[in-house]
């Protein structure tokens, strides 16, 4: 799905839209890619003549990807981080990489949901980590 299909999903929009495309791979993962323009306004200041992409941004990329896999439950409801475990930065997220995020959802205790991310750059692991949200009415 695209931009336009993701955002039927979640409630995201730009600038902090942060998924290009992803698609389902089985009933619990997914696959989402984001390409980095070099002009968003996270590489403003994150570091003047140096941009990488904020490790906090590549949370949130991991995170919007994993949204999909509950697509049919974010209706009406907001997610919220609510936390992030084990995250590890193993390679930088530049200008003009695309970093693919593999997600699977590891459990879910509505309205509290767990899942596992890792994002790679020309097959490179950046970074991993997994996280939980909640879906919040409103």
């Amino acid at each position: 799905m695209d931009r336009e299909e993701i955002k039927k999903i979640i409630p995201h929009r730009e600038p902090m839209l942060l998924v290009d495309e992803v698609c389902k791979t089985g009933e619990n993962t997914a696959v989402g890619k984001y390409t980095v323009k070099g002009d968003e306004w996270f590489l403003q200041g994150h570091f003047p003549g140096n941009p990488v992409v904020p490790g906090v941004i590549l949370c949130e990329i991991m995170a919007q990807t994993c949204c999909i896999l509950i697509a049919e439950k974010i209706q009406g409801r907001t997610p919220y981080f609510t936390g992030i475990n084990k995250v590890r930065f193993k390679n930088k997220v530049l200008p003009g990489d695309t970093i693919e995020i593999e997600c699977s959802l590891t459990k879910e205790k509505s309205p509290f949901y767990f899942a596992n991310g890792k994002g790679y750059v020309d097959g490179k692991l950046s970074v991993c980590g997994e996280f939980s949200f909640a879906l919040i009415d409103g």
